[in-house]
């Protein structure tokens, strides 16, 4: 997970303001620190981008990612998304007003931007990854992930209210390594929560009892940075078996 805040000191912080996750080096689940925070090895492989939604702490950094590679692309940066998604893309986002429209644009060797359109509920393959999607229950069209390479896999929830699809399919995958949830807010904010389809740490207790399995941890992301300190003291109290945070640039290996 990469870092998208700095310290009073000029360091990378552990408070999030935005997301993004890298598999591999190669694949980037959302981008909104990804063009701010990535390595150049990152910058130099990343040509796929999977989108959970498309709220901007989840995209803001794709517009400038697509900028700063524009006149050096091979290949075009490929976007992996619902319909609804793309549409909301070309329509709030890539509309010349807010920023170019990359998909009707090429430098001397490709188009820049290439939408890879799915439904909820597909099955894809992005270099040696199977994504399966899965609806979770968020605010706008919004997706979780199971994510495979064939000997692991992990889950990652995206911004989720209450669900049960996703914890279905963690359930019944035999090779489940690990899963990531988000808990935004603390407790004491839960109407916000319940507004905005976000989980508290009650709400994800409540969760997680719906997850069957006692040998596969569980990593926080998603934690609203005002509220970060609040959010883990409240997790920690409510002593959730296998359950931490998960580090901002620390790399796991599943």
């Amino acid at each position: 997970m990469l870092p998208s805040s700095i310290d009073e000191n000029g360091q990378a912080s552990d408070r999030q303001h935005l997301l993004s996750i890298i598999i591999d080096d190669k694949v980037a689940i959302d981008a909104g620190c990804l063009a701010f925070s990535c390595s150049d090895l990152q910058r130099d492989q990343i040509r796929d981008v999977v989108l959970t939604h498309t709220h901007l702490d989840h995209i803001a950094g794709l517009p400038i990612f697509i900028d700063d590679l524009f006149a050096s692309l091979t290949e075009p940066i490929r976007i992996h998304a619902t319909p609804e998604m793309i549409e909301i893309l070309e329509r709030d986002i890539f509309n010349w007003a807010i920023y170019p429209r990359f998909s009707d644009l090429a430098n001397d060797r490709c188009n820049v931007v290439e939408y890879r359109k799915f439904e909820r509920g597909a099955t894809f393959d992005i270099e040696h990854l199977t994504f399966q999607c899965v609806g979770v229950n968020h605010k706008v069209s919004a997706n979780g992930y199971m994510i495979s390479d064939g000997r692991s896999s992990i889950a990652i929830t995206g911004d989720t209210a209450e669900t049960d699809e996703i914890w279905k399919v963690c359930n019944s995958t035999s090779d489940l390594k690990a899963v990531l949830v988000e808990c935004a807010f603390p407790d004491e904010m839960a109407e916000l929560a319940v507004v905005s389809d976000h989980l508290s740490p009650a709400r994800l207790e409540n969760e997680l009892s719906k997850f069957h399995r006692d040998d596969v941890p569980v990593f926080i992301i998603n934690i609203k940075p005002m509220y970060r300190e609040r959010v883990i003291e409240q997790i920690a109290r409510a002593k959730l078996p296998l359950v931490s945070i998960l580090e901002l640039g620390k790399v796991y290996d599943f």
